[in-house]
């Protein structure tokens, strides 16, 4: 047995490594910079775990999420890795001194890209041997990506400021641009690159056009009410969000609603609750998702025309982890393409915003909290003049996409080869149940749901405590 072979039966408890794995491990321990883009549910995590127990020094993870970083650092320890810690600016002040203190204890240190620009931390950080760095959801590196986030782009400056080290980036989805725009960022050489293909064969595409907001509320709550989850429903309200939960719990389903300006504790008990089994179906923003492991989810309904085809593929991606039939299906309307472009700019500045922010006497005006960090970012970098034809760019990419998305559901070409179509992926084989402009039978796929089942209501986590500790 190879080295390799007996530290994941050891460690991690498989026997033998998925497609890929292998490959991709070894170019990480072989010191190459690596670009590795696998669906979700192929065990991205293994890649940069496995390798540090053939290496010397600390694997420092940049995560985008509190939630997924919380995630993977019980998963380490659920393996029995003790060395492991997330710093993040939710972590108390004492104890992330101590941690401070103490980083050259710990082998797997997860942090944020914001946490990147601590100096204090930073002063730890380059007192460390670093075995590699890892750029988990590599996706919000690029500006062209469909989860853009500043804070992620300062990583070239804070890996410029290090020893050379190799770097690591996994994502689930990103375009040739996307690539490309990580490779930049993250000053790669030479990268080794594995893109497996995105087709997930056991999630079958639906969509369905509407009249009306009404009919769309109609059809998911005959939907959900008649057929077994477990499922996430994504809409792009905070508001419709509650809106569908309390329809669906009047209907006796174990449902929650989570969107972002939820409390941090209330979002992760809902997201234990729902990978536990004690919520049947979420109502989410697509604010829900990243670090979700759960391998039985059965449906993923959307009420509306996502802002990109990656952002759709993420989140329809967490759906038949498990490997046995699931079904994605997509609501809309006709005036959706409108809706959908207002709601993906309204984090971005506009014109005005950014004349108003190079204006000498300029002060931070309340905007959103999006808005503020882009603007003070390329403050920094550019003029006035190219700020505002970045944005003009970026938001007739944002149009684009949107288009493109829309007139892929609008034809009559098969919508599993279009979505890896604009991957430059072939489709190589359709399954059984592919989408519905070419084969697809519903009730085969989508059991009916079960009645009088004994279904666990969401909880609040104050009732939790309450139940934890009655008075």
């Amino acid at each position: 047995m190879s080295k390799l072979n007996e530290i994941l039966q050891k460690k991690f408890g498989h026997i033998s490594f998925r497609e890929g794995q292998k490959e991709i491990i070894e170019q990480i321990i072989n010191g190459k910079d690596v670009i590795a883009i696998l669906p979700t549910g192929m065990g991205k995590s293994l890649l940069y775990q496995l390798p540090a127990y053939m290496k010397e020094g600390t694997v420092i993870i940049v995560s985008p999420l509190l939630s997924l970083m919380q995630d993977q650092v019980e998963q380490l320890k659920i393996l029995g890795e003790k060395r492991v810690v997330a710093i993040n600016s939710f972590l108390p002040f004492q104890e992330r001194e101590l941690a401070f203190r103490h980083l050259a204890d710990f082998k797997f240190i997860f942090t944020s890209p914001e946490m990147l620009q601590n100096e204090q931390f930073n002063r730890a950080l380059k007192k460390l041997s670093i075995a590699y760095v890892v750029a988990d959801e590599a996706h919000c590196i690029s500006q062209w990506g469909f989860d853009f986030r500043p804070d992620y782009l300062r990583i070239s400056n804070w890996l410029q400021s290090l020893n050379k080290v190799n770097v690591v980036a996994l994502t689930a989805t990103a375009t040739k641009d996307v690539v490309e725009d990580i490779k930049k960022t993250l000053r790669m050489n030479n990268p080794f690159e594995f893109i497996h293909s995105l087709d997930r064969p056991a999630i079958a595409y639906e969509v369905v056009e509407v009249d009306n907001q009404q009919e769309k509320l109609s059809w998911i709550l005959g939907r959900v009410t008649s057929t077994e989850g477990p499922g996430i429903i994504y809409t792009q309200s905070r508001k419709k969000t509650e809106v569908y939960a309390a329809f669906l719990r009047e209907k006796g389903i174990s449902v929650a609603y989570y969107h972002a300006k939820m409390e941090q504790s209330d979002r992760i008990l809902i997201q234990q609750q729902f990978q536990q089994g004690h919520l049947e179906w979420i109502c989410a923003t697509n604010a829900f998702g990243m670090g979700i492991h759960k391998d039985n989810i059965r449906q993923i309904i959307h009420d509306h025309i996502p802002t990109s085809v990656a952002g759709y593929m993420q989140e329809v991606g967490r759906a038949a982890r498990d490997g046995d039939q699931a079904i994605a299906s997509l609501l809309y309307t006709s005036t959706d393409v409108e809706q959908t472009f207002y709601v993906s700019m309204q984090d971005f500045p506009e014109e005005q915003d950014i004349q108003i922010a190079f204006k000498p006497e300029y002060a931070e005006v309340e905007q959103a909290e999006t808005t503020t960090r882009i603007l003070k970012y390329w403050k920094e970098r550019l003029n006035e003049q190219d700020t505002i034809q970045l944005f003009k760019q970026i938001k007739q990419k944002k149009w684009q996409d949107i288009q493109k998305f829309y007139s892929m559901i609008q034809n009559d070409i098969c919508l599993r080869q279009q979505l890896l179509h604009y991957f430059d992926q072939p489709l190589l084989e359709k399954p059984i149940h592919c989408c519905s402009k070419c084969k697809l039978d519903v009730p085969s796929i989508l059991g009916k749901r079960m009645k009088n089942r004994n279904d666990q209501v969401e909880m609040n986590w104050k009732k939790r405590l309450h139940t934890l500790l009655p008075l």
